[in-house]
């Protein structure tokens, strides 16, 4: 059918060219030593020592595994000016070692350090929220004079570091942390994505004032969806303003494991597929060096990835419903109706729809539903899809569907047809949901008519969005509730086409089906990538891993990806950061301790943070906080407030579980 044209939207033009294809943002070359960041060099892999940084040997020997491990960038913490003499020794012994690598010192607090380091450092990190500032969550409203006054302080306290990093042929990372924002941009932009950005473009114009224009930036946040919101909203700025630096891609204290893994996936990927990044770092609670391969996979399918045409303005229709934000958080508008038990689309939950293995009994669905499902879902129902190829596939699915009959109230099926019209019909018999993957054009009017009479789902799937949409049209003309998908075996093209069938404008919800990867770390990567990605952007009402796992194990998967993506809660989630020298307790350690004393709490957040810099400002995301203080002592956090200083190291997971006691958050586990 002909497709009116989409007049050019300003929320879907500013950032990138074209929203539904994928294109690098072209950047200006950064040196970072002998290392260029951005211009047509390859994504950059980076990571942070974990060691003390006075222990000039145990820093050097794990910044030795690094490299080999395949990191580029070194970055070292430097909180006193000592650290940063200690980071001359580490560059020291790697270069004698035979290793010329590029190190970037990270600082805090300390513009003596940070000139100390620039003696020793190709490229030197500051947060622009702390450079110069302390964080005391100070309310004060700044009058402009104010506000000016304290950019001219700001000025006075930086320029020389800026004039010095320009002599030196030193590179700067502007880093701007969700969790450290200064209380002057709190209180005048709140605690916002704006707020990051302005922070950083602040210290910006100071530099390029002074012709100093060798700048990378980065926007972190341990919440992808704010993360995703503030780099999108820094490119936007940044084109106003004319500026194409490079972009450092990070999830702050993501946490460690399959979740860590995760939430930097759905964060650092999905603005990969945007064609923003230069060069990435992802923050595991883990040792450094494990996360060079995470890096790596991440990267492979944009290294080298060609750009696409801009998809013409006639191929987009009057969008009915918006396709996504981009800039702030709001899911899509769409129909809902019933499929089964459960509800599907409108303001529903996300629904997880379960791929049952092909040797899938009635026995091993319910057993799979005790141990996997019920605990992380309560009372909601699922859907189960099962595949219908032949005649003796479709008995195994009524021979499940019948011994189940009594579980409907928390069990909807669907059944997902490769076969003729017979076949599908068959199958509707016993199915809530139907996806007829192999229509044959002659009988779709037929198939459609029997779905509306018996009160059946269509779940339509296209080749493509344009596809989808030929197919949805059909069946929403029939009167049919339907949901749409695609299908494909390539999930770094699926992401622009789903945006694409978003924007076409029908309101039917939409499954994001990821398909299978070759290996055990693209499943979780790339699921996570396409899926979390549509999520954080508002787009999709049900999701679904292709994958040739376990059928818990794909529970599992599922389940974390939508608790990644902030859109279903179902276990205890945790904040934790990735360690540093400043770090004032072993993070992995005490993190898995935790884990394990808190870990069946469902929907509290707990943050893990070994120091003050971004731990006071990470508990806003957080219910209760665990952060170093002082060397054996524990300060325990409610939101943002401090409630208990100085808890000696030993007696502090119990302080921990006696104040969510306190506060009404606590359940024996089971």
């Amino acid at each position: 059918m002909p497709l009116e044209t989409l007049p050019p939207s300003p929320a879907l033009r500013r950032y990138v060219p074209d929203v539904f294809s994928y294109r690098r943002r072209r950047t200006r070359e950064v040196l970072v030593g002998k290392v260029g960041v951005g211009g047509d060099n390859p994504i950059r892999l980076q990571s942070m020592t974990t060691t003390d940084t006075l222990d000039v040997e145990a820093t050097f020997r794990q910044s030795v595994r690094m490299i080999e491990a395949g990191c580029e960038i070194v970055r070292i913490t430097a909180p006193t000016v000592a650290d940063a003499r200690a980071i001359g020794q580490v560059k020291e012994r790697l270069v004698k070692a035979g290793f010329d690598v590029p190190i970037a010192a990270d600082i805090h607090f300390s513009p003596n350090a940070a000139d100390a380091a620039a003696e020793f450092c190709e490229k030197v990190r500051i947060n622009p929220g702390n450079f110069v500032d302390t964080k005391r969550f100070a309310v004060k409203e700044y009058t402009d004079a104010a506000y000016a006054a304290e950019l001219a302080r700001i000025e006075e306290r930086f320029t020389p570091l800026v004039l010095k990093l320009k002599r030196l042929g030193r590179a700067c990372r502007i880093g701007t942390n969700h969790g450290s924002l200064s209380d002057r941009i709190m209180n005048r932009y709140g605690d916002s994505p704006l707020g990051m950005v302005e922070s950083a473009l602040e210290f910006a114009r100071i530099c390029e004032k002074n012709g100093y224009r060798e700048l990378i930036f980065s926007m972190k946040a341990s919440n992808p969806k704010v993360m995703i919101a503030a780099y999108r909203l820094l490119v936007e700025r940044m084109n106003e303003l004319g500026m194409d630096y490079p972009l450092h891609l990070g999830v702050t204290e993501a946490g460690d494991g399959e979740d860590g893994r995760i939430k930097s996936a759905i964060g650092i990927g999905s603005l990969l597929e945007d064609g923003l990044g230069d060069t990435i770092r992802v923050s595991l609670t883990e040792e450094p060096e494990l996360e060079i391969p995470v890096c790596r996979t991440m990267v492979k399918p944009f290294d080298g990835r060609d750009a696409e045409p801009v998809r013409p303005e006639t191929r987009l229709p009057k969008a009915k419903v918006h396709c996504a934000d981009f800039y702030s958080y709001a899911r899509r508008k769409s129909d809902y109706f019933d499929a089964g038990p459960l509800m599907i689309g409108g303001q529903q939950l996300v629904r997880a729809v379960l791929r049952a293995p092909a040797t899938m009994t009635a026995p091993d669905l319910l057993a799979a539903y005790e141990a996997q499902l019920k605990k992380a879902q309560g009372a909601d129902p699922e859907i189960v899809e099962f595949d219908v190829r032949d005649e003796s596939w479709l008995a195994r699915f009524k021979s499940v569907r019948e011994e189940l009959r009594a579980e409907t109230s928390r069990l909807a099926f669907s059944a997902r047809v490769e076969g003729d019209l017979p076949l599908a019909l068959a199958a509707a018999e016993s199915a809530h949901v139907v996806c007829w993957a192999t229509p044959a054009e002659g009988e779709y009017a037929a198939y459609l008519k029997a779905l509306k009479d018996k009160g059946v789902v269509n779940l339509v799937e296209g080749e493509d969005a344009a596809d989808a949409r030929r197919l949805e049209a059909s069946s929403r003309y029939k009167g049919v509730p339907t949901i749409v998908s695609l299908r494909g075996t390539d999930a770094s093209k699926l992401l622009q086409e789903y945006r694409l069938l978003a924007a076409y404008g029908a309101s039917s919800p939409i499954l994001i089906r990821a398909p299978r990867e070759a290996t055990a770390e693209e499943q979780v990567l790339r699921s996570a990538t396409l899926i979390g990605g549509l999520l954080c952007d508002g787009i999709g009402d049900a999701v679904l891993i292709d994958a040739d796992l376990p059928f818990v194990r794909n529970v599992e998967l599922v389940y974390n990806v939508l608790q990644g993506a902030g859109v279903r809660v179902t276990k205890t989630e945790f904040v934790s950061c990735p360690s540093c020298g400043r770090t004032l307790f072993d993070l992995q350690t005490t993190t898995e301790r935790i884990k394990k004393r808190t870990g069946h709490l469902k929907g509290v957040k707990i943050a893990i943070m070994g120091c003050i810099v971004n731990g006071p400002g990470e508990m806003a995301d957080a219910d209760f906080g665990y952060v170093g203080g002082a060397p054996d002592a524990i300060n325990l956090y409610v939101g943002k407030e401090c409630v208990q200083k100085g808890i000696p190291f030993a007696k502090a997971d119990d302080a921990l579980v006696e104040l969510i006691k306190t506060h009404g958050k606590w359940v024996d586990p089971a």
